[in-house]
């Protein structure tokens, strides 16, 4: 048995795959497989495990596939976004360094318990993290043609995936990474590996739609495979995703700094959307979830009485109690926590948010209503507690205690 973050797991009797699909709110499958597009997907949900579970709030990539690798929350791992403010320095900083990591994940500890490891990325800002501390294959789609074998333990990936590296606003991102694990099971073999894509599709499509449904028929295609060649699959997401427009279609936004400055004079509070990364184009940074930084010595409850009271508003929480509520590192959060309802983000200041690149109406997540997502294992799971809440970082345990 191997430990890690006071979880046990079984070593890999099978070859083990967990997939985690960035944005996948569960009405995609049921869309996909409903209208016939997802096959395999159809006869696993007959004849193994299909579980709704809830992700970490906030509802973001870097968050949620910390989570699933440490099988723990952020107040363990301590990544609680994928931008932070850091005090310390005055600064802003975008949280791909694995410097902010505060735990081990289980992928190191299977590697340096001489298992073979092998991490496949959409986006190369969650490779450092991903593959922190870890011997073995670990390599971003988006920079697929840069792998060196010191670097990231192989080398010649789009000639071993027959792809050229494909536009990170494409659908194509993701496909590299199912295309890739399945080269890697034909001809590596890994013990455990671990694919995690991006969700352009989810931004841009709602289930159903034919653009959605084309993506979730490529990822079925290659699940099957991977199923073919003998794989246990745990399938969960980092969050879901909804359209967030008001009934003109334009983004609903609420301006925080805009409210703040308002509220305590200019520059006195600061915003932090911790959805920010490199990606914007999609979403123009704009999500569900945001924490404001007060000035020194100001009383936090009157503030957050009176955001409660905006409309598209539905949790505003102090420091504490938030972490407390998402299981989120109290250093590394503002004073003030928000989470807007479904139909609305949080932003800035107007005059920051360029959203012209927006060419379909705006989809984000980052809230409670992005939380649920599916797991879905590709064997039948007995004996599993009915009331318990299953978490999307319960993947591994599922796939490496109970369905070998």
């Amino acid at each position: 048995m191997l430990k890690v973050n006071d979880r046990s797991y079984r070593p890999p009797l099978q070859p083990t795959v967990v997939v985690c699909v960035d944005g996948c709110e569960p009405d995609y499958l049921g869309q996909a497989v409903a209208t016939g597009h997802m096959p395999w997907l159809e006869r696993t949900l007959a004849q193994g495990t299909g579980l709704i579970a809830d992700c970490v709030v906030p509802t973001f990539t870097n968050p949620n596939n910390l989570s699933i690798v440490t099988g723990a929350p952020p107040s363990v791992h301590g990544i609680c976004g994928n931008y932070l403010y850091d005090p310390a320095s005055g600064s802003e900083l975008m949280m791909n360094d694995p410097k902010w990591l505060r735990a081990p994940s289980l992928l190191a500890a299977l590697a340096e318990a001489g298992y073979a490891v092998a991490v496949v990325t959409a986006k190369d800002k969650l490779r450092r993290l991903l593959g922190h501390g870890m011997r073995g294959i670990c390599f971003s789609a988006e920079k697929a043609d840069e792998a060196t074998l010191q670097e990231h333990g192989i080398t010649g990936v789009t000639e071993l995936v027959g792809m050229p590296v494909p536009d990170v606003y494409s659908a194509e991102l993701s496909e590299f990474v199912f295309a890739a694990g399945v080269r890697l099971m034909q001809r590596q073999r890994p013990d455990v590996m671990y694919l995690s894509t991006t969700d352009y599709v989810q931004h841009k499509h709602a289930p159903g739609t034919p653009g959605a449904n084309a993506f979730y028929a490529m990822m079925d295609r290659y699940l099957g495979e991977l199923d073919a060649l003998g794989c246990v699959i745990a399938l969960t997401a980092d969050h879901g995703m909804n359209a967030k427009v008001g009934m003109d279609g334009r983004p609903d936004v609420i301006y925080l700094q805009d409210w703040c400055d308002e509220a305590l004079g200019a520059g006195r509070a600061r915003v932090i959307l911790p959805i920010t990364d490199p990606y914007i184009v999609h979403h123009g940074a704009l999500g569900s979830y945001a924490t404001i930084y007060l000035p020194a010595g100001t009383p936090a409850a009157p503030l957050v009485a009176q955001l409660r009271e905006l409309r598209g508003m539905e949790l505003v929480l102090e420091r504490e109690a938030a972490a407390r509520r998402f299981e989120l590192p109290p250093d590394r959060i503002g004073d003030i926590v928000c989470v807007s309802e479904r139909f609305t983000v949080l932003g800035t200041a107007q005059a920051r948010h360029d959203l012209s690149a927006l060419d379909a109406p705006l989809r984000s997540h980052g809230g409670l209503s992005e939380q649920r997502v599916p797991l879905i294992l590709n064997r039948r799971l007995r004996g599993l507690d009915a009331q318990r809440r299953w978490r999307n970082f319960d993947a591994f345990d599922l796939a490496l205690n109970h369905a070998q």
